[in-house]
């Protein structure tokens, strides 16, 4: 018997069984420095506006000069778009806070119409094709919104000199054989939306990158890179599908597939939250986290909208408070906190005051009132970082409920 001829295979077969995992780790390599520093780039030009900007107001405000409404401006946009920025990566990770309800898309995509046109702008001819009999369909209202809108302006900016833009709703079946040629598919019923654009389209080698993270092929300055890889992640998360179409001087078509409901669960539309100044009536509220910072800040933007504030550093003082304070209403607590977390104080405070209203806050969560990407039922959560206006509005919703 020849047992070199085996014993070669195994061994070209070991040989190049290493050479693809090098290569496999090499590439996840460049995947995360290209995240990392897109990241850097992102947060150190946003850091550099706003440390610059209160040096500046620094200055004049020792000099008397009070005029600092342009830095204060620059500063506030600049923490805006960082805040943007998080909130995107926590989406393409698969790690934000969904409320996946029922959605009307044909309800979704029609109320989106001025919102379309005044994004868009007068360039751009926005077509609809509304099916007729589309399944409800299950995923978090507002980040659809956020998906559909993300992709349109793309596909606006793919017609520079103006051109026509199609949304298109429908039914659809993914069959076994589409579901193996594409990774986490599940076959099944899917409520589909596609945007289409007639611009300048892209080669298939653009084509399988568009929904990595920073990868972008619009000038510097123009875009980070981050929108459809917060699209592709949003579309994941909710356990749907996303696919691309597109060709050089044909332009491209994005469908979205999202699961559909077959409960029969009462249909929700997206609804923004009000505009509130101070609404608080000298209500009691507690507020605990554990960064003094964030902390002082907290408190100072409760009291500002008119309640009393009682604080907490940690989940063992909060409790000695709520024991010795009866006019708490509201319990505003950090998630994640060193020793006794956020859920386990609510859970605590709601074993002594079962009446006590609860507000949750966080700048990443995992597994403490998310699970599987979905916020858990009955949950009150408000993003870091949150301006006044949200802050209020949350606090209200909240209080009056």
């Amino acid at each position: 018997m020849n047992w070199l001829s085996p014993t070669a295979t195994f061994k070209s077969r070991s040989r190049s069984g290493k050479r693809w995992k090098a290569s496999c780790g090499t590439q996840k390599m460049e995947a995360i420095g290209q995240l990392t520093g897109g990241i850097a780039h992102d947060f150190n030009n946003m850091l550099g506006v706003v440390m610059g900007s209160l040096d500046l107001m620094n200055r004049r405000i020792k000099n008397g000069d009070f005029a600092i409404g342009s830095f204060m401006e620059a500063a506030t946009q600049a923490t805006t778009r960082a805040a943007s920025l998080t909130h995107r990566l926590l989406a393409f990770a698969r790690q934000q806070p969904l409320e996946p309800k029922a959605i009307d898309v044909n309800g979704l995509v029609t109320g989106m119409s001025d919102l379309m046109r005044s994004t868009l702008g007068e360039q751009i001819q926005i077509e609809t094709v509304m099916a007729a009999g589309v399944w409800t369909a299950k995923a978090d209202p507002h980040q659809l919104e956020s998906a559909v809108l993300n992709v349109a302006i793309n596909a606006r900016d793919a017609m520079p000199q103006g051109g026509k833009l199609t949304i298109e709703t429908g039914n659809t079946y993914l069959d076994d054989a589409y579901a193996r040629q594409h990774g986490e598919v599940s076959p099944g019923q899917y409520v589909m939306v596609a945007v289409s654009d007639n611009g300048t389209g892209m080669s298939s080698d653009v084509a399988a990158r568009v929904f990595d993270p920073f990868f972008t092929t619009k000038p510097s300055g123009r875009g980070t890179g981050l929108g459809l890889s917060q699209v592709f992640g949003f579309i994941k998360q909710s356990k749907g599908h996303i696919k691309i179409y597109s060709e050089v001087g044909c332009g491209t078509t994005v469908k979205i597939y999202l699961p559909r409901l077959t409960d029969h669960v009462a249909i929700t539309m997206p609804v923004a939250l009000p505009a509130v100044s101070a609404v608080g009536a000298g209500e009691v509220i507690l507020v605990v986290e554990d960064d003094p910072m964030m902390l002082k800040f907290t408190t100072d933007a409760v009291g500002e909208l008119g309640y009393t504030v009682v604080d907490a550093a940690n989940a063992t003082a909060a409790l000695a408070i709520l024991d010795s304070r009866s006019d708490i209403k509201l319990l505003f607590t950090d998630v994640v906190m060193p020793d006794i977390s956020g859920k386990k104080l609510v859970d605590e405070a709601l074993l002594r005051r079962p009446e006590l209203k609860v507000l949750y806050t966080t700048g990443y969560t995992a597994n403490a009132v998310v699970h599987g990407g979905v916020l858990d039922a009955g949950v009150n959560l408000l993003g870091k970082p949150f301006t006044l206006e949200q802050l209020a509005a949350k606090l209200r919703i909240v209080l009056d409920k």
